[in-house]
This record gives structure tokens, C-alpha cells and sequence, in this order.
């Protein structure tokens, strides 16, 4: 009778690293690590399976495509981004002004915190624009910075905004996001000088900034 032997080193398959429960999750933090290392536009859906230890066409299970896992992260960056922003608007009470300072760092906070879905949010050539759900959650983001624009210039809700309140909402919006952008690309520091901590650029700078801020018409 013949006998087979059992090798006792033999080592059973190793698991996947990764279960199938939590490959979507791990592909959006995988996603935002790839963006902080190499931008937006650097980023590959074979790069993203690859991190995650499954197979190229596998992200296909939970996102259609490339720009659909984007979104999904931009969508992620809108939730938080709306809600820190409406927590800052109430924080304002009935004062135009401090609602738009208050949403203002709030804004610039949002920026430090996540700078790869930040990065992402604002960039419509990565976003599935068919996305119901983005475009509703982006749009309230919106509108929590127009509604304290729409107390400084008294223009109530369902009205349209004047040219020149709307020039007021297009001002305190370029002034905060352009120093974000600064912010996340260290260009707040002049020649020579070593980048500026967050600290530094939330305490120091950022209040330099907020007294320039329209705040009435």
C-alpha cells in the first residue's frame, strides 16, 4: 500500500491581506495615500489595486472606474468639509462678519487636515459628474458660505444675489481658498525662510488675512 507523506513545512495559501469586506474602505485610504505622494494627477487605479494587494480589475467591484473611486473620496472631503463649515457658520450667531471669519479658518483647518481629498475636491475633470450624491453634498457646502454672504449683503434666501453681492461671495471665497493653496504648497514664507508650521500659519498669518476680508456691501 502505498503512503503519502505529509511534509510538515508545507505551509497552508496565505489569506489575502485584505477581505472583501474591506476592500473599499482600504482602496479610499489608499487612494488619498497616492494622492499625497503624487497629486491628483498622478493617480492610477492599477496603482490603488496594487497597495491594496488585489488584482487590477478587481476595484471594479466597488467602483465603476478610476474617476468613480475619486469621487467617492471628494465625496468623503464634502461631507466633512459641509458640516465643519456649518458648525463655524452657527458658531457666528447673527454677526455676518464672524460667520465668514469663523467659516473662513474653518475652511483653511479642512485644508491642513486633509490635504489629498482637498486637493481632489475642486478638481471636476477627476469627479463622475453623473453623481447624484456629490453634486447634492458639494452644493451644500456651497451654500453655507453663500448664506453668510447673503446676511452681509441682505439679500434674503430665494432672492438673487446682486452683481455685487456676488462679487462679495466670489472675493471671500478666492481669498480663502487661494491661501489654502498656499498654505498646502508652503508658498506662505518669503526667500530663504524656512516653511512656516500650521501653527504658525493658523495663528500668525491666517488672522493677517481675515482683517482684508469683505464682510459687507
Amino acid at each position: 500500500m502505498n503512503s503519502v507523506k505529509i511534509n510538515p513545512r508545507t505551509r497552508k495559501p496565505k489569506r489575502t491581506a485584505y477581505h472583501h469586506g474591506d476592500l473599499r474602505q482600504q482602496l479610499l485610504t489608499v487612494a488619498e495615500q497616492i494622492i499625497l505622494e503624487r497629486g491628483v494627477d498622478g493617480f492610477t487605479l492599477r496603482e490603488a489595486a496594487r497597495r491594496a494587494g488585489v488584482s487590477p480589475a478587481a476595484p471594479a467591484h466597488h467602483f465603476k472606474d478610476a474617476k468613480g473611486l475619486l469621487t467617492e473620496v471628494a465625496l468623503l472631503g464634502f461631507r466633512e468639509f459641509g458640516a465643519e463649515l456649518e458648525a463655524a457658520d452657527q458658531a457666528g450667531g447673527a454677526d455676518p462678519a464672524r460667520r465668514l471669519r469663523l467659516q473662513a479658518i474653518a475652511y483653511v483647518n479642512f485644508a491642513l487636515k486633509h490635504p489629498a481629498r482637498f486637493q481632489l475636491m475642486f478638481r471636476d475633470d477627476k469627479h463622475d459628474n453623473a453623481n447624484e450624491e456629490f453634486k447634492k453634498v458639494a452644493a451644500h457646502s456651497y451654500r453655507v458660505l453663500e448664506g453668510a454672504i447673503r446676511a452681509a449683503a441682505n439679500v434674503p434666501p430665494g432672492e438673487e444675489l446682486t452683481p455685487r453681492s456676488h462679487g462679495l461671495l466670489l472675493a471671500a471665497w478666492s481669498m480663502v481658498h487661494g491661501f489654502s493653496h498656499l498654505a498646502l504648497g508652503r508658498g506662505l514664507r518669503g526667500p530663504g525662510q524656512a516653511p512656516l508650521t500650521k501653527a504658525a500659519m493658523l495663528n500668525s498669518l491666517l488672522p493677517l488675512m481675515l482683517e482684508y476680508l469683505p464682510s459687507s456691501i
